[in-house]
């Protein structure tokens, strides 16, 4: 079965470290498509990762074994300063 294809939006450190605002991929898990966007995107993004977290269709989670759905919106945040 292919995997859903979902849209990844990358916001502040993290869209500096991939140089996009967004992409699509075909990921089945949030644990898939990190994988996929640390494969693509390397080393730095990996680090700026770990400080990050994620909003899937607009809901919190750090759960990597979460199943993605088809047309989802996945956002990676980085901490965020000031307030």
């Amino acid at each position: 079965m292919t995997p859903p294809t979902v849209t990844v939006r990358y916001f502040a450190g993290a869209r500096a470290a991939v140089g996009v605002d967004t992409e699509t991929r075909a990921a089945g898990t949030l644990e898939e498509l990190v994988g996929q966007l640390v494969d693509a995107h390397g080393e730095r993004f990996e680090r700026v990762l770990t400080a990050c977290s994620f909003l899937v269709d607009g809901t919190s989670t750090r759960d990597r074994a979460l199943v993605l759905a088809p047309g989802a919106v996945v956002d990676v945040l980085p901490p965020f300063a000031g307030g």
